[in-house]
């Protein structure tokens, strides 16, 4: 394998499973691999389903300028002043429709919106999974709205809507409404998942993480070869099998380690991301 500077410029790296613990902190090894690449002259960009608050406390270790490419490529920020560079929305109307998609199956949704400056991330109702989920678990960043009725919501400003559930009801939500509503939704069914046995994540139609990955590379004159990216869940499958190099982490799903061109050989518990990333760019 070719290697070095030379060959690529940009790095995207996923979080959840990638390059966090299952404990969700950045081992002292990914840490110093970070820093070192940025030293190396290359750019580091975070491209994560969370919210850009979430990710930043997340990843405060470390101390140098990075883009964050969040909630799966539909909002982008500068770590440096928190400007927003560039957002994709769910329009009301369609928002509407999977909300009442999924009311008819039972199921629950988490709003993620984009009011970073007015101090909450998502909506919840009030019978939320994912409330219940939260409560147990107090090391999980999150900054939330809590609603007696999401429907009567001003939804001017979705990222994305997300339901956790049983994977096959969730497959059968996602499959259906790519079926009744072509190109009016980019969807996926997230399988390596702590508080549900699946989340179904469902955004704007150009809302994916390679997009907005490829788009900003363009704009600093980096070319899609000359990234590459790391993750472990089905929303990294696009960045995985367009960039320049793909790695799957060695805890991914079957579907994204298929799709890579390498799998790490230590998972994000142990530091996978340094150790491929050392071998690959001989750091």
């Amino acid at each position: 394998m070719a290697r070095g500077i030379a060959l690529y410029k940009l790095i995207g790296i996923d979080l959840d499973g990638t390059l966090l613990t299952d404990d969700k902190y950045v081992t002292d090894e990914n840490l110093d691999m970070i820093h070192r690449i940025i030293e190396r002259g290359y750019e580091v960009v975070i491209a994560t389903g969370r919210s850009y608050y979430s990710a930043k406390k997340l990843t405060h270790g470390i101390k140098d300028h990075l883009i964050y490419i969040t909630n799966n490529g539909n909002a982008v920020r500068d770590s440096i002043d928190d400007r927003l560079l560039s957002s994709l929305y769910l329009e009301d109307k369609y928002c509407h429709i999977i909300l009442d998609e999924g009311k008819k199956r039972g199921l629950h949704p988490i709003i993620h919106v984009d009011y970073y400056q007015e101090g909450y991330d998502i909506i919840l109702d009030k019978d939320s999974l994912f409330t219940h989920f939260r409560n147990r678990r107090s090391n999980e960043i999150i900054r939330h709205k809590e609603v007696e009725d999401y429907m009567s919501e001003d939804l001017d400003r979705v990222l994305a809507i997300v339901y956790p559930g049983q994977k096959d009801i969730l497959t059968e939500f996602h499959l259906s409404i790519n079926k009744l509503y072509p190109k009016r939704y980019n969807s996926h069914v997230m399988e390596n998942v702590v508080m549900s046995e699946a989340l179904l994540e469902i955004m704007h139609p150009m809302g994916t993480k390679w997009n907005t990955l490829r788009k900003y590379a363009i704009s600093k004159g980096i070319k899609p070869s000359e990234i590459i990216a790391i993750g472990d869940d089905n929303n990294d499958i696009g960045m995985i099998k367009n960039a320049g190099l793909g790695i799957a982490m060695k805890n991914g799903s079957e579907l994204v380690r298929e799709s890579a061109d390498i799998i790490t050989k230590a998972d994000n518990n142990n530091s996978g991301v340094a150790l491929e990333l050392g071998r690959v760019l001989d750091i």
